[in-house]
């Protein structure tokens, strides 16, 4: 029998900041009362590890494994669909401990067991045969502007540069001899694609990476030089784990999940084990980056076993937040769509084993932004002279919010610096908005008149801060819009020029938060038009080629397209949908090319742009049944206070 408990909590500014200051600012976008009411029903994970250790085998474990259902390629999922929500369904500030779940215990022994087995089996791991212990650094330079000890858990320097490898090689050292002899197979865009492929060189056996065709040519080149078989298979992740699942049936492979197997989660918990291992001294919470939600996962089933005092904190995108979403609503949930500048943690379903444990053991989640992710990778840069990829940021990038939000000094933190398989071409818009995520740099647009003399004045109102950016073009209206970017050492420093340019009578509007100004708006200043019955829209493009002539198929030439900016940066892939190119493929004898048909969404898709259609009101509904049937997520954004500023 369950039975839900409310237990006094640790007496820690860190594990539970004073109730008044868990609400948040009047910015948030969640109700008040849900938050109060959430963040009182909290009770510590001690209550659940109160009982007197005891020796297991391995039983509850492996029964765990019969529920879930992934531990053979001849499994088939029964779970009914999954409720769809938006990740815009919950936000809340930067740094704000939500999703905080609701605690159930049980009175049987089958908890205490099946913790001991994940505890025993982490300890006995054999990950080391291809992991290293990554080094635990304090971050001196985060570290004294924190007033807190920032301590970095460096799996970005694994043989694979991330942590992937050890989940993949602790399930695949399990397999069966003669099962093993068959060859595994998973699917994979990224860095679980390398860490199976290492740890099938080690093991000496045969491994299918199935990729989709759209991944960058430098990712499957670094997976076939570890010796799988590479193929290259649809436009979409989705595509690619079908067809990875079906072929695994086929030959009788055994497909590695990237994350939803008690055997994954165990490797993935060996950082945990480390973290106890390495730390001297106090130690208040570990920052976790999450997707799908294995290293969470193990990191928590190691680590609240040991030392239940310890807060294990998820980070996640604000527009990637599936296992902030599930904790909030109690089960699992499905994204209706996944922001995938993060590209490594762009999931839109958590594993069912994973969200399991963290539902027990996880002391909920932070959400930070994509500028705020920029930000801390500039940081590691500047403390380590290493590139993280943004995925492998994200939980420095939330320990940083944290400890701002709630004031905290001298506590002692850990982020798990997750991954450095960086695409290059990234590294620009990482540069863009680093300092905007600093709060280094504001976005600022302001209305002059447009008379001789005005640009001088505003010049002299600027004063001694530094202009990193400025357009304007003349129009022929009384008054001019003019946007730019300034230099900010202080929020001071910002908040005073505000006040000089409006005791000017220069109206000034701060666009720092707006994506749809950082991401387009900003390179379309050019003067501003008024067309009749027109809309904007803002659609995101599948990176791959003929994405844009499907696009044009299904809109022109019924309606006039009068405004068309494309910026694909924002993805994890090279393929350009605006050039509609034929890749053609080198002479390697691993990899193979496979054709299917277009099966749905597609997974991490982020070529964005705006665009404005000419389009009578009358005309609307058969504009977004076509815009439906394009199968791209697009949003009409035509009242966009910042896209009337500055287009209108």
């Amino acid at each position: 029998m369950e039975t839900t408990l409310r237990l006094t909590p640790y007496n820690s500014s860190l594990l539970r900041p004073k109730h008044s200051d868990m609400v948040p600012s009047p910015t948030t976008y969640i109700n008040k009362t849900k938050i109060l009411d959430c963040t009182t029903k909290r009770l510590t994970i001690a209550a659940t590890l109160s009982k007197p250790t005891v020796e297991i085998s391995n039983a509850a474990v492996t029964s765990r494994e019969s529920q879930l259902h992934v531990s053979t390629p001849a499994s088939a999922s029964t779970s009914p669909p999954r409720m769809k929500v938006s990740p815009e369904s919950l936000q809340y500030p930067p740094g704000f401990l939500g999703a905080i779940p609701e605690r159930s215990v049980n009175d049987g022994g089958e908890d205490i067991l099946e913790a001991m087995g994940y505890l025993t089996n982490i300890l006995s791991s054999k990950v080391y045969d291809v992991a290293i212990e990554s080094p635990l650094q304090l971050a001196h330079k985060l570290s004294e502007r924190l007033g807190n000890k920032v301590w970095l858990k460096r799996e970005d320097l694994q043989p694979v540069f991330s942590f992937k490898l050890r989940g993949a090689y602790n399930m695949m050292a399990k397999i069966k001899k003669e099962q093993l002899d068959r060859g595994v197979i998973c699917s994979s865009a990224g860095n679980h694609a390398q860490g199976v492929a290492l740890a099938a060189k080690r093991l000496g056996c045969n491994a299918v990476i199935v990729m989709p065709v759209t991944t960058p040519e430098i990712k499957w080149q670094s997976v076939e030089r570890l010796g799988a078989t590479v193929v290259l298979v649809g436009d979409s992740y989705d595509e690619a784990q079908t067809y990875a699942k079906k072929r695994g049936l086929e030959e009788g492979r055994t497909f590695i999940p990237p994350f939803d197997h008690p055997d994954v989660i165990m490797g993935q918990g060996t950082v945990g084990m480390e973290i106890m291992r390495q730390m001297k001294g106090q130690l208040d919470a570990i920052f976790v980056p999450v997707g799908g939600g294995g290293l969470i996962a193990g990191i928590a089933a190691y680590v609240k076993r040991v030392a239940p005092e310890v807060k294990i904190i998820g980070v996640e995108p604000s527009d990637a937040n599936a296992m902030a979403l599930s904790l909030h609503h109690g089960q699992r949930v499905m994204l209706d769509k996944v922001g995938g500048f993060a590209d490594g943690v762009a999931v839109k379903e958590v594993g069912e084993e994973t969200f399991r444990l963290c539902k027990e053991l996880v002391d909920g989640v932070v959400l930070v932004s994509r500028d705020a992710i920029c930000a801390s990778i500039k940081d590691m840069f500047e403390e380590k002279r290493s590139i993280l990829e943004p995925a492998g940021a994200l939980a420095l990038a939330g320990a940083e919010a944290y400890c701002k939000y709630y004031g905290l000094k001298g506590e002692n933190v850990i982020a798990i610096t997750s991954g450095a398989n960086m695409n290059f071409d990234k590294l620009r818009v990482v540069t863009e908005l680093a300092n905007v995520g600093r709060q280094q740099e504001a976005v600022l647009a302001t209305a002059m008149p447009e008379e001789p003399g005005s640009f001088k004045r505003f010049c002299e109102l600027v004063g001694p801060m530094n202009i990193t950016e400025f357009k304007y073009r003349y129009n022929s209206d009384k008054e001019a819009i003019v946007l730019y970017s300034v230099g900010v050492h202080m929020v001071s420093e910002l908040e005073a020029l505000q006040k000089r340019l409006e005791s000017s009578q220069l109206k000034t509007f701060n666009l720092t938060k707006s994506d749809l100004v950082k991401d387009h708006l900003r390179y379309l200043m050019g003067g501003r038009s008024t067309v009749q019955n027109e809309i904007l829209c803002r659609f995101i493009f599948p990176e791959r080629p003929g994405a844009l002539m499907k696009f044009l198929d299904a809109l022109s030439p019924r309606w006039n397209i009068s405004l068309f900016h494309y910026r694909g940066e924002l993805a994890h892939t090279s393929t350009n949908p605006m050039r509609s190119v034929h890749r053609t493929l080198k002479s390697f004898p691993k990899r193979i090319r496979v054709k299917t048909n277009p099966m749905g969404s597609v997974h991490r898709t982020l070529g964005s742009f705006p665009t404005r259609i000419r389009i009578e009101s009358s005309e609307m509904d058969e504009f977004h049944h076509r815009a439906n049937n394009l199968g791209y997520d697009y949003v009409v954004v035509t009242y966009d206070n910042d896209f009337q500023l500055l287009m209108h």
